[in-house]
């Protein structure tokens, strides 16, 4: 479990978030939504330890993150995955070696086993095989998924998605939540995703936080976010009008 506390954040006169305050569970996909400049970006390093709030906590279980020493912060990082928007591969490594990159860094494994982890990773976002190849020999699709693989990599209890579906196609993008969600629900992770992309929000959506103007102005499921009456929510989400369709035939069903 993982608990953001009256989090704020402010760069000089410019305060981008304002008191948030989030739970997010372990076994859960917990998606951050908002527009651009709503906080989201600066939440979600918050909450990776990438910046340091103006005031507020972050508890990762029943640790407060922000007083730890730097063997501590090691020991919490050990059990973080992260995917970055683009996958962020290391272009002159192979895909093996950007996989294996995490345990080469934070573990004394053998080679023989740092190699098989990599190949059991490989086999869960199904890629196996690809070792040898370099990130600009596969698509931005399998990249991703090769990204997901680094994240895992660590038996992680925390995973954190920076836009994942960040220029792929629909049915790419919704490999990618499939495979998200599944990881989640196996390993009983707490999962974080920032993302714009609606089709996730109703697909994968378990939690949704939606910040607006760095406050969190709603939280609910995928089912809920369909007939929130919040008004602020609602312009955001039904900007879409095959999501307004969706809108009229919950809001039918439920009345």
């Amino acid at each position: 479990m993982i608990l953001a506390e009256n989090i704020f954040k402010a760069f000089d006169e410019n305060e981008v978030l304002k008191g948030v305050s989030m739970e997010f569970h372990p076994g859960k996909t917990n998606l951050i939504i908002g527009s651009s400049g709503a906080g989201k970006t600066v939440f979600l390093k918050i909450l990776v330890g990438l910046l340091t709030p103006t005031k507020g906590k972050v508890w990762y279980d029943d640790v407060d993150f922000f007083t730890l020493d730097k063997k501590e912060i090691r020991a919490i990082r050990m059990q973080v995955g992260m995917l970055f928007q683009g996958a962020a591969l290391f272009d002159s490594m192979t895909v093996e070696e950007n996989i294996r990159f995490p345990l080469d860094m934070f573990t004394d494994w053998s080679f023989a086993k740092r190699r098989e982890r990599v190949n059991w990773c490989l086999e869960r976002v199904n890629m196996p095989g690809i070792n040898d190849s370099y990130p600009s020999e596969i698509s931005g699709g399998m990249a991703k998924r090769v990204g997901i693989a680094r994240a895992i990599v660590l038996s992680p209890k925390y995973l954190f998605c920076d836009e994942p579906n960040s220029g792929l196609d629909p049915r790419t993008a919704l490999l990618i939540d499939e495979l998200i969600q599944d990881i989640t629900y196996e390993h009983d992770i707490t999962t974080i995703i920032n993302t714009h992309d609606m089709n996730s929000v109703m697909e994968i959506g378990d939690n949704i936080a939606y910040l607006h103007e760095g406050l969190l102005v709603w939280q609910g499921n995928k089912s809920e976010v369909l007939t929130s009456t919040n008004e602020l929510l609602q312009g955001f989400i039904f900007a879409s009008p095959f999501l307004q369709r969706l809108r009229k035939q919950a809001l039918k069903e439920e009345g």
